[in-house]
């Protein structure tokens, strides 16, 4: 059922009701359009059962080493989905983010470089990596695969050759190791919490008035006001959580508020939710992904916009390498290495992007890397080995590829796709 409104400028607009809205939501479910529910419905699943076999999983303390942990992962899934929505591969990610971090330790320490200056060189040279790359897929027409192979063993090649042969570089500088390891002040805190809560609000109502404007459908009031009652209450909730104090020996050492990170993962959630969702170059994206002689034959400049999903891929990749040297205060050869690659690719497929192009979110990293890091701690608590963690983890993986597949196949036979 839905209802009809007009405007003051005489313009009609369809506005269904909380019913029909679950309705059509339901059938895009059945129809095989199935975005993140399951990665939200698994990580669910997994921290009640981490919950219940350890009780220290929902300790305050542990709440915050996830996001400090999962942080380099979730960095790089970020930029792994430009990638991904073009049905492209860049394998070349994890080391990428070692090569940077490796850069910027290598600035501070060994040649006395302040901050502010260390961590744009670093970023510039996340930046060139990616321009190679995407020069060499989009204008010489090498797979994404090869290149990207090659560039994952070279650039283990370079990590060891920056670190002269296999050294630890230590990072003293005390604002860049606050970044993935300090908090913020409980005051700055609910500031954060507050801020965040009231932008979506803001954020969701605009898009309600800008619909209303041109006559197009709107979602109803009961469901939008869901949306920001929901998301108010998990981050008013998990503030609280993380503003107590959490520290072993408080004398020694106070641990309140949440972590710096926290608010950096939120800054770029939000710009390239924004320029995915609301930008022309967005849109240029997923339609590329979609269909690319389509696009082509649209005007859409498909080569530059292959070029450029590498460029930010390994742009990311350099903030994940940075947060990486941050969190250990070092760097060393197995910086972005060992199973960073397979997580971040994880978490981008597990949250709900698709590996055969045109379909993700960049929320999809943050849920991904969410149901990554939940795994590998939870299983840590309860005592499981490397081994046990990588089969789970891989076979995560695998189940979330399934879906995909199934889902895609679901809306071709359907017509929804």
């Amino acid at each position: 059922m839905t209802t009809t409104t007009t405007t003051a400028g005489g313009v009609k607009v369809i506005k269904p009701t909380v019913a029909s809205y679950i309705h059509d939501y339901w059938g895009r479910v059945r129809g095989g359009d199935l975005g993140a529910l399951p990665a939200i419905l698994g990580l669910i699943v997994l921290s009640l059962i981490f919950g219940i076999a350890r009780d220290t999983f929902f300790s305050g303390l542990n709440f915050a080493n996830l996001f400090n942990q999962s942080a380099q992962v979730v960095f790089i899934a970020m930029g792994l989905i430009f990638v991904l929505l073009l049905g492209e591969i860049d394998l070349s990610a994890g080391f990428a983010s070692g090569v940077c971090g490796a850069v910027v330790a290598i600035l501070l320490t060994n040649h006395g470089w302040e901050w502010y200056t260390a961590i744009p060189a670093a970023l510039v040279t996340g930046v060139v990596i990616g321009f190679i790359l995407g020069l060499l897929v989009a204008k010489l027409g090498i797979p994404s695969f090869v290149v990207t192979l090659a560039a994952f063993l070279a650039f283990q090649g370079v990590l060891l050759v920056l670190l002269g042969g296999g050294t630890n570089i230590s990072t003293r500088n005390e604002f860049f190791n606050s970044l993935n390891n300090n908090n913020l002040s409980v005051a700055w805190s609910w500031i954060f919490a507050v801020v965040a809560v009231v932008g979506y609000a803001a954020a969701q109502f605009n898009v309600m008035r800008n619909r209303t404007r041109r006559g197009l459908v709107t979602d109803p009031m009961g469901i939008v006001l869901m949306r920001i009652g929901g998301l108010a209450v998990l981050i008013l909730v998990a503030t609280a959580v993380l503003t107590q104090e959490r520290a072993i020996n408080p004398a020694i050492n106070s641990l309140k508020g949440v972590p710096i990170v926290v608010p950096i993962i939120g800054f770029f959630l939000v710009l390239w939710t924004f320029v995915l969702g609301r930008t022309a170059y967005g849109r240029h994206v997923y339609a590329v992904g979609g269909n690319t002689e389509a696009a082509r034959r649209a005007g859409i400049p498909v080569d530059r916009i292959r070029i450029s999903v590498f460029v930010i891929g390994s742009f990311m990749a350099a903030i994940g390498g940075i947060m990486a040297v941050s969190r250990a205060s070092s760097v060393d050869p197995n910086t972005g290495g060992s199973n960073i690659l397979l997580y971040s690719v994880g978490a981008a497929v597990i949250g709900g992007t698709s590996l055969f192009g045109g379909k993700g979110k960049i929320i999809n990293a943050v849920i991904g890397g969410a149901v990554i890091a939940v795994i590998d701690n939870g299983m840590t608590l309860m005592g499981f080995n490397s081994g046990t963690k990588f089969i789970v983890t891989g076979l995560i993986l695998l189940v979330a590829a399934s879906v995909d597949a199934l889902a895609r196949r679901r809306a071709a036979a359907t017509g929804n796709r």
